[in-house]
């Protein structure tokens, strides 16, 4: 049968990444504390093509999913992307997963314990024989304003913000230890379920630790840079302000291999 895909593309231009995208699909993800859990996730796989192609193989990013083992740790996830590379005769391979972890979150006093949701990424890219690995988190966190606070005779304004971390890494690298990250960089970590002297707790703590925005992106920059895993990290809080119509942000990008 004729290879359409093999024959000369009518404009000699290379792209830099072509595939499938947000395709859903079956994931278990290694756990630092529970060993595995089984979620779902939205996945994206794309090759570079030379300009002198047409076009790209499609079905064999399938192909290479299906024979995958669908277990997502460091070497699984670096063959993976080796094996995208040779079936597409690629010279760089990008993969991504984008999914949600379900982790026990327990209240400080009554240890009520009850599931949060965290969204979670892990992408690779892979060129020659030199991989790089990124893992992200989106995490809920709550904010006390300093500035409220001091001026304030009574009370000061709280809200809930959002972290996001980025971190490019080597070797071992928990979800989980991004996650509480977020959590200890901020006024006071977010719970699923929390008993009136839980409620009592946080607030009192969260009123004893306020933090802008920038405290929290400082907070988090600082962990993240002594972080021996990882090598660069983009990180970002934003604030969704209760008495303002607007968000409060801030965000910290940093190549920490070159300051080691």
């Amino acid at each position: 049968m004729q290879d359409i895909q093999n024959s000369p593309a009518g404009v000699d231009m290379s792209i830099d990444r072509v595939g499938v995208k947000d395709l859903r699909y079956p994931l278990v993800v290694r756990n630092k504390n529970d060993g595995f859990q089984n979620t779902v996730a939205h996945v994206d796989l794309y090759v570079d093509l030379p300009g002198s192609f047409k076009g790209t193989h499609m079905s064999r990013f399938i192909e290479a999913l299906q024979e995958w083992s669908g277990v997502l740790d460091y070497y699984s996830f670096k063959h993976f992307l080796l094996d995208v590379q040779t079936r597409l005769e690629a010279r760089r391979s990008h993969v991504t997963f984008n999914f949600p972890l379900f982790l026990n979150q327990e209240a400080p006093i009554s240890k009520s314990r009850a599931l949060m949701e965290y969204q979670c990424m892990f992408s690779g890219e892979l060129e020659v024989d030199n991989p790089s690995m990124f893992a992200g988190v989106e995490v809920p966190v709550m904010t006390v304003c300093p500035c409220s606070l001091a001026i304030s005779e009574n009370g000061a304004h709280s809200q809930r913000a959002v972290v996001k971390i980025n971190a490019k890494f080597e070797g071992l690298l928990w979800l989980e230890d991004l996650i509480s990250i977020a959590q200890n960089s901020a006024s006071s970590p977010v719970y699923g379920l929390l008993k009136r002297e839980d409620e009592k707790y946080v607030t009192e703590q969260s009123f004893a630790n306020p933090c802008f925005v920038e405290d929290v992106v400082r907070n988090v920059g600082e962990r993240l840079q002594d972080h021996e895993q990882i090598q660069w990290f983009k990180a970002e809080v934003e604030s969704f302000e209760s008495i303002h119509n607007h968000s409060a942000y801030a965000c910290i990008e940093m190549d920490t291999g070159s300051i080691r």
